[in-house]
């Protein structure tokens, strides 16, 4: 997989096909069992290595839920990693987190504590905490999940402009469509780990791979079951069919 340098990428796929794993992967937080991770050109540096922690400097992370801290306040919350990582003077620190705040429309709920303000908001404020540094990569585990359409469109936007006022990548797991194909550059599909269609939004529009026409199309039937896989009702029940 490569996510190039000004793109936006989206990483779909079923729940439990590797999406989140990839995050995970790039982060450091896990180690790929085979094959290489690559950062610019460098191999990722080891887990809990100094090395690993100068890349992560250049890393943000919107997580699937937020993950604000609750006794931080909102302006707390996204001068977290400034505080980590610079040695900022706390007058240009305030200016920088104030910015980044009136960029997502939240500078006046900067004395709020998260559960003052409602999800669609908290999400937004994640945003401003994983743009904090200006990284040159950001990734966005689920971003949509659990937003009305007015916050989804909202947030689909920061996205797209966010990457496009940084240069930066964006990596964007999701499981909507019409919200991720509107925003990404380029697709990757993931079934059971494995890369099975790679396109365009229009490329995979106009798939006829039946994993992606279902997922795609939304279709209850397909290559993707609803049941987990197992023994049926019937075994599990203990009855008897006669066919």
């Amino acid at each position: 997989m490569a996510f190039p340098r000004n793109k936006v990428v989206a990483v779909m796929g079923g729940s439990g096909s590797g999406k989140t794993t990839i995050l995970r992967l790039i982060g450091g937080l896990i180690s790929p069992q085979a094959g290489e991770i690559q950062v610019n050109a460098y191999p990722l540096a080891a887990r809990g290595s100094a090395a690993l922690y100068a890349q992560r400097h250049k890393m943000g992370m919107l997580f699937q839920h937020g993950a604000l801290f609750t006794d931080l306040t909102v302006f707390d919350n996204v001068a977290f990693p400034l505080r980590e990582h610079t040695n900022l003077p706390e007058e240009l620190l305030r200016d920088l987190v104030l910015m980044k705040l009136h960029a997502v429309g939240l500078r006046n709920a900067a004395n709020l504590k998260p559960a003052e303000i409602s999800g669609g908001m908290a999400r937004r404020v994640a945003l401003a905490r994983a743009v904090a540094l200006d990284p040159q990569l950001i990734m966005y585990d689920e971003p949509f999940a659990g937003l009305d359409p007015i916050s989804m469109g909202v947030t689909a936007n920061l996205i797209r402009r966010l990457n496009d006022a940084l240069s930066s990548t964006s990596i964007l797991v999701s499981h909507d469509v019409h919200e991720s194909f509107a925003i990404a550059d380029y697709v990757y599909f993931l079934s059971q780990g494995k890369i099975i269609a790679q396109g365009t939004p229009a490329d995979m529009l106009a798939s006829d791979h039946p994993y992606v026409a279902q997922f795609v199309n939304a279709r209850a039937d397909g290559p993707v079951p609803f049941h987990y896989p197992g023994k049926s009702l019937a075994d599990d029940l203990g009855m008897k069919v006669n066919v």
